[in-house]
């Protein structure tokens, strides 16, 4: 089995540094951008779950974050994160007690993805909301990294990348509802560097995909 925690703290100075180059920063503003369309109405605290270096919750101003690879939290705690090592399986917080929980490229990496759907779900307030963003496998994008993983990348390697119909399954069956999407990366990976628009639903091929969902008895569903 590939040690992904491992994987993070070997090589997490590189990935960080990742975002500072040319390509870096042009996909993590589309991305960040992506994010932030969906999190107008969202009220703090926010959580994380697979915080890294802490790179997305300091733009987005996440409060708390949590991940297994400890030399990443030493880099999120110097961004002004509060961090906490654990698993998104066993989220070390209450019931109810965050006003948003973001899940950013993690669900690629996670060991069982349907058990920490459900702990996002216990740990966020009614009326709160859960956003994914992950790599769409259906896309240019998605294509890209399949061959990473395939070429035996470092990180990618031991990801698992979702088509948008897994992840909406996923989240209904842990018994959330969908809200909202977003979407961006819907040119092709070579057309670098990145300027495409964000857009506030799914366009097909879109590289990366975000997902709003909520609570189902907090959006007075049945």
């Amino acid at each position: 089995m590939i040690n992904t925690v491992k994987a993070f703290n070997d090589y997490a100075e590189n990935y960080d540094q990742w975002f500072d180059s040319p390509d870096g920063k042009a996909l993590f503003s589309a991305e960040v951008e992506a994010v932030r369309v969906l999190t107008k109405r969202l009220e703090h605290p926010f959580l994380e779950i697979g915080v890294g270096t802490g790179r997305f919750a300091k733009e987005l101003g996440i409060d708390f974050g949590i991940d297994p690879s400890v030399k990443m939290l030493i880099m999120a705690v110097t961004r002004g994160i509060k961090t906490k090592k654990a698993e998104g399986e066993a989220l070390p917080f209450s019931d109810d007690s965050f006003g948003a929980v973001f899940i950013l490229f993690t669900i690629c990496f996670v060991r069982d993805p349907e058990k920490v759907l459900t702990e996002a779900k216990r740990v966020l307030k009614a009326g709160g909301g859960l956003i994914i963003g992950f790599i769409n496998r259906e896309s240019p994008w998605g294509e890209l990294y399949m061959r990473k993983k395939a070429e035996g990348h470092p990180i990618y390697r031991g990801a698992n990348f979702y088509t948008v119909g897994d992840v909406v399954t996923m989240i209904e069956e842990a018994g959330m509802k969908i809200k909202a999407f977003s979407s961006t990366l819907c040119q092709s990976p070579s057309e670098m560097p990145y300027k495409g628009p964000v857009h506030s639903d799914f366009v097909k091929d879109a590289g990366f995909v975000c997902i709003l969902a909520g609570k189902i008895d907090s959006l007075g569903d049945k």
